[in-house]
């Protein structure tokens, strides 16, 4: 570890907006990554990946997803969430790596980023949003609460997990967990760098 004479100190505040964006992205490292699938009132389904992504309870279930804005306007994926109230979030493996890449790119409000990308509808249980057929974990959620933090659009969106969708093969044997060599997840560094999950290694837990 280095000697505190060597830590270089940064004011946030001094930094120009995107600089403090992509500094912030290569530090607050490895994120999830929340591949986020939502359906507008006029019908458009929209897909697109957000790392700004957490879970929050398990009682009940509810994680948190932080959408910026663009030039002063919500994102599609903001819009139409706080405009049906609901949404699905879609883990992310290799195997869909390029085409989540591709859906985060800059298009207009009626161009759907699953006929761009490929990637398959799947009919929801509860919610009309769509989930990601390729996606190996689906969840589908409800709007809970949301808050604006910043200057800017920048919306919190809390969302209650209503459904969990898993593919069998990402199981443990037990059959009641995730197994993180299985799944083949991918996490987001910065600024165009990510990761795969193919090094694990356990501690357990002080008793």
């Amino acid at each position: 570890m280095p000697d505190a004479a060597e830590m270089t100190v940064i004011d946030p505040s001094s930094l120009p907006r995107r600089d403090a964006y992509y500094f912030m992205i290569s530090a607050l490292v490895p994120r999830p990554i929340a591949f986020v699938s939502t359906v507008g009132k006029d019908g458009v389904m929209n897909c697109a990946p957000f790392s700004f992504f957490m879970g929050v309870t398990s009682d009940p279930p509810t994680l948190a997803v932080s959408i910026g804005s663009r030039k002063g306007v919500r994102k599609d994926s903001a819009r139409n969430i706080l405009e049906t109230g609901e949404f699905a979030v879609n883990i992310v493996e290799d195997a869909i790596a390029e085409k989540m890449n591709l859906a985060s790119g800059e298009y207009p409000p009626d161009v759907s980023e699953f006929a761009l990308t490929g990637l398959t509808p799947a009919a929801s249980d509860l919610i009309k949003a769509p989930r990601i057929a390729e996606s190996p974990i689906s969840m589908e959620c409800k709007l809970v609460h949301h808050i604006d933090v910043g200057n800017a659009l920048n919306a919190v969106l809390f969302g209650e997990i209503l459904r969990y969708h898993v593919r069998a093969d990402v199981l443990d044997e037990t059959g009641k967990l995730v197994d993180p060599m299985k799944l083949n997840a991918i996490g987001r560094l910065g600024p165009d760098a990510y990761t795969r999950v193919n090094n694990v290694f356990v501690m357990e837990r002080p008793k």
